[in-house]
């Protein structure tokens, strides 16, 4: 990078102004990783200080059976498929219920789009498990699967979130987003909730006063450029409604498992090489740089591995998400050797050993208790970053 651009870009973080379409893109042509962190690490200390955020939470996927066949997704299963699922309510509230003496405080549910269950198996389902686990926090459905539920149910989205919210619906998830930008989506996404439905049901919902995520799937078939436009639309929209909470970029995985089955449902992998850490640890930089209006960034340690989660809080990350528990999305495909399952311990130990204080949060990123950070007297204990 030219160094006059260079001391521009700085000058621009340093004084809190807003990056441009055109600065996002220089900074993603940078090869200097240490300038690139040191400015998104300026940017989350500036907005988060020294505090990682986790929280105790629970995946559930209810269903794998969906009417997509997305070219990136190794989840989806059709109705028949030896390993299709679809879980009895009662099932989810008993999985769900062996993580209550761990102090659960969020549910996440995220499913297939099936083609065959009822619109009230999903109100039934969230208000079932709020009975069981009524200080439980509920976060479900992506985008996509409410726009799923206006074509089978024939109710607008509006009614939706609705009747969702008296069910017990806290957030709704950042998923279904992949790629904005149509010249790459066309290619990798086979449902047909695209970037104006995906911002017109999180704007209903930020309306309704849902706090909610926005995501981002990075690492395939995209460009730099495309990655940009995805965060500038979502800085947009929340310039308008204020209600993003956080942002998350997912790193796009292999179908490693899948294809000890015979069957390799991931299209992309022939002509794909998944981020490197380094492309990874850049993603996050530049996403801090450009997201000015959104208060966190959060590194989902399944898709990346500990030690790259680790390094992208020095990178502009404040948030390494939680327990987990059983995510199958990548899980069941990727072999990427990450565990199901972090403790709280685990969450503490993984946040001080990067040089920073846990703070334990709800899914409103509210404090639920704070941590003692790395001891100070010892000589090796690490330090964050200095800005």
């Amino acid at each position: 990078m030219d160094v006059g651009l260079k001391r521009e870009l700085e000058a621009k973080v340093h004084a809190g102004e807003r990056l441009t379409r055109e600065d996002g893109i220089a900074l993603y042509e940078s090869d200097d990783l240490a300038w690139l962190g040191g400015l998104a690490h300026e940017v989350r200390t500036r907005k988060n200080g020294d505090v990682v955020h986790f929280n105790v939470n629970r995946h559930l996927n209810m269903t794998n059976v969906c009417t997509a066949s997305c070219a990136y997704c190794s989840f989806q299963r059709k109705p028949g498929e030896k390993d299709a699922y679809t879980m009895r309510i009662e099932e989810a509230v008993r999985l769900a219920k062996a993580m209550e003496n761990d102090n659960l405080t969020e549910l996440h549910i995220v499913n297939g789009l099936h083609p065959n269950l009822p619109w009230r198996y999903y109100p039934r389902s969230l208000s079932e498990l709020k009975k069981a686990l009524p200080n439980v926090s509920l976060k479900a459905f992506t985008a996509t699967e409410i726009h799923h539920f206006e074509t089978i149910s024939g109710l607008t989205a509006s009614e939706i979130l609705d009747e969702l919210i008296d069910a017990g619906l806290e957030s709704l998830t950042g998923g279904g987003a992949e790629i904005f930008d149509w010249e790459v989506r066309q290619h990798i996404v086979d449902h047909r909730t695209h970037w104006e439905d995906w911002s017109r049901i999180h704007r209903l919902a930020h309306e309704k006063g849902l706090k909610t995520p926005s995501t981002m799937l990075y690492g395939h078939i995209e460009e730099p450029r495309h990655r940009v436009d995805h965060v500038l639309r979502l800085r947009e929209l929340q310039d308008e409604t204020g209600g993003f909470q956080v942002f998350i970029p997912l790193r796009y995985q292999h179908d490693f498992v899948d294809m000890q089955d015979g069957k390799v449902r991931n299209k992309l992998q022939a002509r794909t090489t998944m981020a490197t850490g380094a492309e990874a640890l850049k993603t996050f930089a530049v996403s801090r740089l450009l997201f000015d209006n959104v208060p966190h960034i959060k590194c989902f340690w399944v898709m990346h591995g500990l030690q790259t989660t680790q390094l992208a809080l020095q990178h502009g990350a404040d948030d390494m998400d939680g327990s987990v528990v059983e995510y199958k999305i990548t899980h069941d495909a990727d072999n990427y050797g990450t565990p199901n399952k972090l403790t709280r311990e685990d969450l503490l130990d993984l946040i001080r050993d990067a040089g920073f204080r846990p703070v334990e949060r709800n899914t409103r990123y509210e404090a639920i208790r704070e941590y003692p950070g790395p001891d100070p007297d010892r000589r090796e204990s690490p330090q964050p970053m200095r800005v």
